[in-house]
């Protein structure tokens, strides 16, 4: 068996993560619904089913029933976004930008001769999210506070990766325990600018010289045979607390002109954003040889981290972004069929209400997470010990409209994706 070394995975997935385009765009929120094909395919359902070494990211005890084995997976996003200020007066416009590429990668080993301990991880593209709006007209003469036209543009960039090396045991036949430690990146801008057209006044909130910061969090895990058809699973991953994103403005990217207010200086800027906390709970069922069903109930608390935002800087500044997100429940189902010893087939469906309602659409134009359903499918073609896998999703546009603020306004999402997974085993 060839000897694998962690710093080896880390190189090259690192690698394949730099020259990947910065941003993603995700389902739940901003965190996809599931990491390569195989989960993708199955909409997420694989809390208690675990296929790819991806499990590492989803549930660490699920490294141990998969054995020997090496994934990557590639995947173009899709998405479709418009904000629409046409109940203002003013126009619809659509995102530029439409396709963006998602690479993971994960692997899992024994630790030395044993088979009841394993040892794994890997690098995965997980959550992210982003829009790119030109000058659009918000609000004509005739309806503006100004007495003249108002034009809008937006920007936005989370780019969101984790690394998870992990440890899986078996205490016994029919339980499995995981643990991991989530270390964390990412990349965050923002951009919002309104000006008079005749004036030149502004609200300027420019955030767009991207910020780093990197994160630290934990991820617990547990499968447990009740017979051999019916497998249940847990898994917890805490709060990723990340360190400061700190931005070195100039004097005139905070402008507030347009509504009174100064010209804030340049200098540092700081804004802290964390991961939310999650859980879930997943049943797989095996009814035969060649099905299996699996389902996920899962809980995102992004209440904790996407309800109150606050930017920091020079002479007291301190600006509420307060995007107002909920939490989410994702409900998630999944199906797989083994056509021969070579072909699966697999389908899913994935639902989480949006976290963004009508009291706090004005406050996410740049940050569109509004889908709520999800369509997949995938197969997967084993040679000897490669394997060749494909995901499709679709998730049909999802419209929300601000009932203040700006009310009338509405933001739409839609996204399609599509990837494939390669995969290597060993005996």
């Amino acid at each position: 068996m060839p000897h694998f070394r962690f710093s080896d995975y880390c190189r090259l997935a690192l690698a394949i993560t730099l020259l990947a385009p910065a941003v993603v765009q995700a389902t739940n929120g901003y965190q996809l619904i599931g990491v390569g094909s195989y989960q993708k395919s199955l909409a997420g359902a694989v809390t208690a089913n675990p296929g790819s070494a991806m499990t590492a990211i989803s549930n660490p005890a699920g490294m141990i029933r998969i054995d020997q084995r090496a994934d990557f997976s590639m995947e173009g996003f899709m998405p479709d976004r418009s904000v629409d200020f046409e109940a203002l007066g003013g126009e619809k416009n659509d995102s530029d930008s439409d396709l963006y590429g998602v690479p993971s990668i994960g692997w899992t080993a024994p630790v030395g001769d044993r088979t009841d301990l394993y040892f794994g991880g890997g690098m995965y593209g997980t959550s992210g999210l982003g829009v790119d709006y030109s000058e659009t007209l918000m609000m004509p003469a005739a309806a503006s506070f100004t007495g003249n036209d108002l034009i809008w543009s937006g920007y936005s960039n989370i780019a969101f990766w984790q690394m998870a090396p992990s440890l899986a045991w078996n205490p016994n036949e029919r339980l499995s325990l995981g643990f991991a430690v989530n270390i964390d990146y990412q990349q965050v801008s923002f951009e919002q600018r309104i000006r008079d057209d005749v004036t030149g006044a502004r609200y300027n909130f420019d955030l767009s010289r991207s910020a780093n910061a990197f994160g630290l969090g934990l991820s617990l895990g547990l499968l447990y045979d009740i017979n051999d058809n019916v497998t249940l699973g847990f898994t917890y991953k805490s709060k990723q607390n990340f360190t400061d994103l700190d931005y070195n403005l100039a004097e005139g990217d905070i402008d507030l002109t347009l509504v009174g207010g100064p010209v804030y200086p340049g200098g540092k800027y700081v804004l802290d954003l964390d991961f939310p906390q999650q859980a879930a709970f997943g049943v797989a069922f095996r009814p035969g040889q060649r099905w299996t069903l699996s389902a996920d109930l899962k809980w995102i608390d992004w209440s904790d981290t996407m309800d109150k935002l606050t930017v920091e800087g020079p002479e007291g500044f301190d600006f509420a972004m307060d995007p107002g997100w909920k939490d989410q429940t994702v409900f998630a189902l999944g199906v797989e069929f083994n056509v021969n010893d070579h072909l699966d087939l697999r389908a899913g469906f994935n639902y989480a209400e949006s976290p963004i309602d009508e009291d706090n659409a004005a406050n996410n134009l740049i940050l569109p997470a509004v889908i709520e359903d999800h369509y997949t499918f995938g197969l997967n073609y084993r040679f000897s010990r490669w394997e060749l896998g494909f995901h499709y999703m679709y998730a049909p546009k999802q419209t929300v409209t601000a009932n203040s603020g700006f009310p009338g306004t509405s933001i739409s999402l839609k996204e399609q994706s599509a990837g494939i997974n390669l995969g290597y085993r060993w005996d």
